[in-house]
C-alpha cells in the first residue's frame, strides 16, 4: 500500500515516463516492420491495369482535372468555420449553472463575433450562387 502511495505523489520523475516512451518505440517499430516487410514480400509485376486508377468500380471518364467554382471552396470553408463554432457549445450546456451569468456573457460575446462575421459573409456574397 506504501508503494502505491509513494508511486501517486512522484507522477512527474523521468521514470514515469518509460512506459509512454516504450509504447511509442513499438508503435514506430511495427510501422516500420509492417513497411519493410510489405516491400520485401510484396508483388513487383507493374502492369497498365495495375496502375490506373479505381474509384469504386466505377471506369475512368475523362480528366479529373476541370475547373471548379471558388465559391464551392468558400462555401466549403464557411461551412467549416460555422459548424464547428456549435462544439464550442458543448461545455457551456453542461456547466452553464456553474458558469454563471459570466459564462453566459462570454457565450453572447462568442455568438456575436460569429453573427457579425456571418453578417460580414453574406453582405459580401459569398453565399450566393448565381452570380
Amino acid at each position: 500500500m506504501f508503494v502505491l502511495l509513494n508511486l501517486r505523489t512522484n507522477m512527474n520523475t523521468p521514470e514515469s515516463y518509460i512506459p509512454i516512451l516504450l509504447q511509442m518505440g513499438v508503435a514506430v517499430g511495427f510501422v516500420a516492420l509492417t513497411l519493410a516487410l510489405s516491400h520485401l514480400l510484396g508483388p513487383r509485376k507493374k502492369t497498365a491495369k495495375k496502375e490506373d486508377s479505381f474509384e469504386c468500380g466505377i471506369e475512368i471518364q475523362g480528366d479529373a482535372r476541370f475547373p471548379v467554382s471558388v465559391k464551392y471552396f468558400l462555401s466549403a470553408i464557411l461551412f467549416v468555420l460555422f459548424d464547428v463554432e456549435v462544439v464550442f457549445f458543448y461545455p457551456y450546456a453542461v456547466n452553464f449553472k456553474e458558469m454563471g451569468w459570466a459564462g453566459f456573457s462570454a457565450v453572447l460575446a462568442f455568438v456575436a463575433f460569429f453573427l457579425v462575421g456571418f453578417i460580414y459573409v453574406w453582405k459580401r456574397g459569398a453565399l450566393e450562387w448565381e452570380k
